[in-house]
């Protein structure tokens, strides 16, 4: 389903929006529809970009933990557009896209270890309202993790609550980012379709 967009998409006019599209297409092969619409406000837009990037620079925590942890996130929130470019991302990180595929469906899926399931329950208790977070859920991902990459996981699960609300709020929906990957994206309580 195509992005419903609640304003109109932006027309990336101008240098820095030629600019801007090149760099889209070069990185992911389209402009992403939450940049048409952030380009309505760009003191934000680049705000947020520019915390984007810095974001992309930490890593304290595996990145397998944070792409699991980001998607069981935007699941809760039922943003298709973060799941399904999120997808897409793990897929270019070069992550088990198999297992990737699985987190909507987590509980029910093998293919996770004890901790992996942990830093997804960790993510849905923090994105619920209110949240559902237990000092013993941050006491054994502290043991097992350490300090610093608690802390990254839950900034990581705060940005996805922010990126996924935003998205939702706007009527983005999935863009098709995740048919590049070998496995098509799952979604809570589907069958995993075969190809």
């Amino acid at each position: 389903m195509p992005s419903q967009f609640r304003i109109p998409p932006a027309r990336l006019d101008g240098a820095y929006g030629a600019l801007m599209t090149r760099v889209a297409r070069r990185m992911w092969g389209e402009v992403p529809d939450n940049a048409r619409v952030l380009w309505h406000h760009r003191p934000v837009m680049r705000a947020v970009f520019g915390f984007e990037q810095k974001v992309a620079r930490w890593s304290a925590l595996d990145p397998h933990l944070k792409a699991y942890a980001e998607m069981a996130s935007a699941g809760v929130i039922g943003c298709s557009w973060c799941l399904d470019f999120g997808y897409f991302l793990a897929h270019t990180r070069g992550l088990d896209e198999a297992k990737v595929r699985e987190v909507p469906r987590w509980r029910d899926a093998d293919v996770f270890s004890d901790l992996e399931r942990e830093v997804m329950a960790y993510a849905e208790a923090m994105t619920v309202t209110p949240p559902e977070v237990t000092d013993e859920m941050v006491a054994s991902l502290d043991r097992q993790l350490g300090h610093a990459a608690v802390v990254e996981l839950t900034m990581m699960v705060a940005v996805e609550n922010e990126r996924s609300r935003f998205n939702s709020a706007m009527g983005l929906a999935s863009q098709g980012y995740s048919d590049v990957c070998a496995l098509p994206l799952a979604v809570a309580g589907e069958e995993p379709a075969s190809r």
